[in-house]
């Protein structure tokens, strides 16, 4: 098995600066959950539901642009991403405190979908970097949803 190269330090960065509104999403709406004025909370959770929806969406996009480079792989690729940017569309559609328990599993599902794929693309090396996004991500929309 071809082990490929861990990704660069500046993607790894940029990876973990998108995770800043995933966790200030989760700390504002359990922040300002608590304050008797309920608009800024819907505020912050539908910005954060909206984030994820676009994230669950960009992480998708990948196997589409597999697909379009690959072509012997298949065309599940093209399915696989505009199935789950649907998904994530609905679930940004849905009030908070189900939509963001959607997006969290859509994130893990996302991630399933690509440990699965990546080494098929000799991206293994970028493994570690989505598992911690996802987990990081994933736990913060649940978090966010409980503070709904």
């Amino acid at each position: 098995m071809h082990h490929a190269a861990p990704p660069p330090r500046t993607a790894s960065w940029l990876a973990y600066a998108g995770l800043l509104p995933f966790v200030l999403g989760a700390l504002l709406a359990w922040l300002i959950g608590r304050a008797d004025d309920l608009a800024p909370h819907a505020f912050v959770v539908d910005a954060l539901s909206r984030y994820g929806a676009v994230i669950v969406s960009f992480m998708a996009a990948l196997h589409w642009g597999a697909a379009m480079l690959q072509p012997a792989q298949g065309e599940a690729g093209f399915w696989r991403a505009v199935t789950m940017a649907l998904l994530a569309w609905v679930a940004a559609l849905m009030p908070a405190y189900a939509g963001l328990v959607l997006l969290g599993v859509l994130l893990l599902v996302q991630y399933g979908l690509d440990r699965r794929h990546y080494p098929l693309w000799q991206s293994e090396g970028w493994l570690t970097l989505r598992f911690r996004c996802t987990l990081g991500a994933a736990l913060c929309c649940f978090l966010a949803a409980g503070a709904t």
